[in-house]
């Protein structure tokens, strides 16, 4: 499944900030407009009763901000104690441990995902394959909504608020990931920029919203 050790060193890593992590972000979309407004855009085009995915949900808020507007929500993330946190916090919110390669989801189950600042803790050649396996658990025509750092750089972080971990941040090119997403049976609908908000770390973030095909033989 890729590369094991460094996804256990990500998986200890979130684990160990999980409290904190939630605790300082639950409430991070009061404060980023677009992030939201792209997000009700991905609630409006997600087919009435079907299961919006958030992939690398962190402690779930995103998915919380979903289910309060009415959508049914599955958390899924690399980190159990992230899953735990969770838990405690968005009753609401159904939670699964599990890898972005290999995710705990049926065939079809999700009408849409959101997929934020997730994919880039993964090695270039894993791209593809988290792609198809997002289409794998996409309806057909459903929606991915995805967000990145932009740039070239693999960001190392060893300490967090106080804590030891070893997690590399890998910025994206946006084309190339439209490219990538393509690839795997993808069209893009909608690629965005913006600058960092203040309270944020000091860098361009990109979004894509893309959609799987009806059929991909």
């Amino acid at each position: 499944m890729g590369d094991h050790a460094q996804h256990d060193s990500v998986r200890r890593s979130y684990d160990t900030v999980a409290e904190e992590y939630a605790t300082r972000l639950h409430t991070e979309l009061d404060a980023k407009p677009l992030d939201k407004a792209l997000l009700a855009v991905l609630l409006e085009q997600t087919e009435p009763g079907t299961t919006i995915g958030d992939l690398g949900c962190g402690p779930g808020h995103v998915a919380a901000w979903l289910a309060e507007k009415g959508a049914r929500t599955v958390g899924i993330d690399l980190s159990p104690g992230m899953v735990a946190a969770g838990r405690r916090r968005f009753p609401d919110v159904e939670f699964r441990a599990g890898d972005l390669l290999e995710l705990p989801a049926e065939d079809a189950e999700f009408g849409s995902v959101a997929a934020f600042y997730t994919i880039l803790h993964l090695d270039p050649d894993e791209l593809h394959r988290a792609f198809k396996e997002i289409e794998r658990v996409l309806r057909p025509s459903g929606l991915a909504l995805f967000s990145f750092h932009i740039g070239e750089e693999i960001r190392h972080v060893d300490e967090w608020w106080g804590h030891k971990v070893d997690v590399d941040f890998r910025f994206l090119d946006p084309t190339h990931i439209a490219e990538l997403l393509e690839t795997a049976g993808f069209t893009v609908e909608m690629r965005m920029e913006r600058t960092h908000y203040p309270h944020e770390v000091e860098t361009r973030r990109a979004y894509l919203l893309a959609r799987r095909a009806v059929s991909t033989g």
